[in-house]
């Protein structure tokens, strides 16, 4: 052991002391200030369900491979990483003694060929990350790129950090090979055997080697032990526990049903909340739950949720990134404040601390960041447009490699300030009122309900207190009761259900909305009304029926998603399908039998609240192709559909900033020149209707282009048209009939 390898090996030991030591103090203030959020109990198990769900997200990398240019190359990376450490500590051992291994694995061919892949595996995956990333630079046109917004100094870092290590790895083994410190097969050392021979036999090389890979681990340490927002580093330990504690217990994403309103660890008994006590929404950020804490301090600022997100695109302040990341930044800027005690009431005024000097030995930042608004356009964390732009379209939620649950977290700050600040956009207040007083947003009588019915050339049967040889219930719901184009819908999926011979009925005047909206808009107290009385109506609907007889067949994707995902929380258990579900069972059947093929172009619009959250992709388009149609897919298509512009309540709110997110939506569908744009949601054909409107009043599509319901065009595939009726001889023509006159 010479004066170097007694000199580096002294260094690498006492930095690494300090390192270890301030990285451990930060992980154990980090469960500190995550435990400032609220608790919840519902993510602690099952335990082998959701180490199931960790293990095959983590392992197999599913999440991450939804970009597959950079799925293996972040697998590579990942396991550099955790197996790489074995190298590091040996590093230990090589800087004092290069001739130094670990006993048994270092004379095991297998354990050196490990490590020859890890060490190369870093190197080529953080390349082609370095790649990736600068392939989709933010200095491409403005909002192109995933990246707009994250920080760039941290990635370099990082990456350079990992460059390091992985050529530290194959340095040091290469070194070891030319001192011949080992033998390893070459088939077990491919890269360092050959680089060994190219290098000098030298103790001093191992040691420097060594010593490079401990120092580039010694201030990746330090530094992100100082600095605990760094999401793209703390996210190699986080992650783990995010997955796990997802709000999904069975590995789903955290769409469908929103999550209840909370307070204390428990679900909000709104009639027996106290306003004082309880916590409505998030008003501020100890609102958050420990798990939104967890979320805001695991974001990788990858920006695959900005990437997809519908009002991004549209040139709208809504970042699921960036949202996230304002709230972590906001979130540790108030910790210290919040760790020595202090609290503020609703009105701002200091309440957790008291004395004369009250906030001594507390950070004046962290005190001035106390007293900022988590919502407010006048210095407050979250501008009210970012909040309100959202249409919970769940893309963000989709595509997050880590689960981070955006809609969640936007719905809760949504709730805050429509009930307790009663501040939203004002063209909610009159569809609040519309669901209050009339149970539809359009505000329509509910006697009109039964409207669509009539002309038809059969009698659809009406609920009358008694359900029969039914089968299914027909929810029609406010659209396809109120709505023109949606009509069209309902009385397609009628005709049909009537030509198969399916029995249903309907409840006509004792419907009344979901509530969806409502909620999604932050208006929980007036969706438990609506639902409530919902579940009782369909409840007595079903009296005498065991659950799988409770059958439910809709037309709207959000009625969909709240009959079948969010009433079971109120006690309304039934078996709810969408109507391109059923008719495609029934065409698979043959009770409905296509005989006119539809001749043309289509494309099809996955409804969010059908496909992303509810994973309704295959049977509307099994539905086009039974009607004859040739299906031209959308670029963004599947589980990277873009949103229509209408949920999250946005069908009632006035789009003023940036691009309509319709218009952006149907220039897509136009790019695949179809004949036909066809959907399956109500919602989505009146704001696919309205963006076709406007493109063919300016002249960028065809008049001949049509939005249609997948159920308009089974029937019209169904539906045999009348044979022309011969023309006696001698008859003049029509036009010939026409000049005589």
């Amino acid at each position: 052991m010479g004066a170097l390898q007694l000199t580096l090996g002294g260094i690498s030991v006492l930095l690494g002391l300090v390192a270890w030591g301030m990285f451990a103090a930060t992980i154990a203030r980090f469960v500190r200030v995550i435990r400032l959020g609220q608790p919840d109990a519902t993510r602690n198990g099952p335990i082998a369900a959701r180490m199931k769900t960790l293990i095959k997200e983590f392992a197999a990398h599913t999440r991450m491979n939804r970009k597959r240019s950079v799925g293996p190359a972040h697998w590579l990376v990942m396991w550099g990483f955790l197996l790489g450490s074995l190298a590091l500590f040996e590093a230990y051992g090589e800087v004092f003694v290069p001739h130094w291994g670990w006993p048994i694995l270092d004379d095991f061919p297998p354990f050196q060929l490990l490590m020859e892949l890890l060490g190369l595996g870093t190197i080529v995956g953080i390349l082609v990350l370095m790649a990736i990333r600068q392939r989709n630079h933010p200095r491409r046109a403005d909002r192109q790129s995933r990246f707009q917004g994250s920080n760039f100094k941290w990635a370099y870092f990082i990456e350079a950090v990992v460059l390091i290590e992985g050529i530290g790895i194959i340095g040091v083994r290469a070194a070891k090979a030319a001192l011949g410190a080992h033998e390893t097969p070459t088939w077990a050392a491919f890269v360092s055997n050959p680089l060994g021979e190219l290098l000098p036999a030298s103790p001093n090389l191992v040691t420097v080697f060594a010593f490079v890979k401990l120092m580039s681990a010694t201030v990746w340490l330090i530094v992100v032990a100082r600095t605990m927002t760094m999401g793209i580093a703390w996210h190699r330990f986080s992650a783990f526990f995010n997955i796990y504690f997802k709000r999904e217990q069975d590995g789903g994403v955290a769409l469908g049903a929103l999550k209840p309103m909370m307070s204390g660890g428990k679900v909000l008994d709104l009639e027996e909340a106290d306003p004082d006590e309880d916590t409505f929404g998030v008003g501020k950020i100890e609102d958050f739950s420990w798990k939104g804490w967890l979320d805001f301090s695991t974001c990788t600022e990858c920006g695959r949720c900005q990437e997809q997100c519908p009002a991004w695109n549209t040139g709208k302040p809504l970042s699921p990134k960036l949202l996230i990341t304002q709230l972590r930044d906001h979130a540790y800027a108030k910790a210290p404040y919040m760790l020595a005690g202090g609290k503020r009431d609703m009105a701002g005024d200091e309440v957790g601390l008291s004395g004369d000097n009250m906030y001594a030995g507390i950070d004046v930042l962290a005190i001035a960041e106390s007293q900022k608004a988590l919502i407010g356009d006048d210095g407050g964390v979250i501008d009210p447009d970012v909040l309100w732009s959202c249409t919970s379209c769940g893309a963000c939620v989709e595509q997050c490699p880590v689960d981070i649950e955006h809609v969640d977290h936007i719905v809760d700050m949504r709730r805050y300030q429509v009930m307790i600040e009663s501040s939203f956009p004002s063209e909610l207040n009159g569809m609040f009122k519309n669901l209050e007083n009339k149970g539809n947003p359009w505000g329509q009588n509910a006697k009109d309900r039964l409207a669509w019915t009539e002309d038809l050339d059969f009698e659809v049967p009406v609920f009358d207190g008694d359900m029969g040889d039914a089968e299914y219930l027909f929810w029609v719901g406010c659209a396809g009761a109120f709505e023109d184009r949606a009509k069209k819908t309902t009385r397609a999926v009628a005709e049909l259900l009537h030509m198969a011979d399916v029995k249903y009925k309907v409840l006509g005047s004792e419907e009344s909305c979901t509530g969806d909206p409502a909620r999604r808009a932050g208006n929980e107290f007036l969706f438990q009304m609506l639902a409530q009385q919902n579940v009782e109506v369909l409840n007595s609907v079903f009296e005498g029926r065991e659950r799988k007889a409770r059958k439910v067949v809709v037309t709207c994707a959000h009625c969909f998603n709240t009959l079948a995902n969010e009433y079971p929380e109120l006690g309304g258990q039934f078996d709810v399908v969408h109507h391109t579900q059923l008719l495609n069972r029934l065409v698979r059947e043959k009770q409905l039998v296509p005989v006119a093929p539809v001749a043309e172009d289509v494309t099809y619009h996955d409804p969010c609240y059908l496909g992303r959250h509810n994973k309704v992709y295959e049977a509307p388009r099994e539905l086009v192709s039974a009607t004859g149609a040739q299906l031209r897919e959308m670029p963004r298509h599947g589980d990277k559909s873009m949103c229509c512009g209408a949920g999250g309540a946005r069908m009632w709110m006035e789009e003023k900033i940036g691009k309509r997110i319709n218009v952006e939506r149907v220039d897509e569908a136009l790019g695949t020149a179809p004949s036909k744009i066809a959907t399956g949601c109500p919602f989505c054909k009146v704001m696919l209707n309205d963006g076709l409107t406007a493109r063919q009043a300016d002249g960028s599509a065809s008049e001949k282009v049509e939005i249609v319901d997948v159920a308009q065009m089974l029937l019209e595939s169904v539906k045999r048209k009348p044979e022309p009726k011969p023309v006696p001889l001698g008859t003049p023509s029509l036009s010939e009939a026409s000049e005589e006159v």
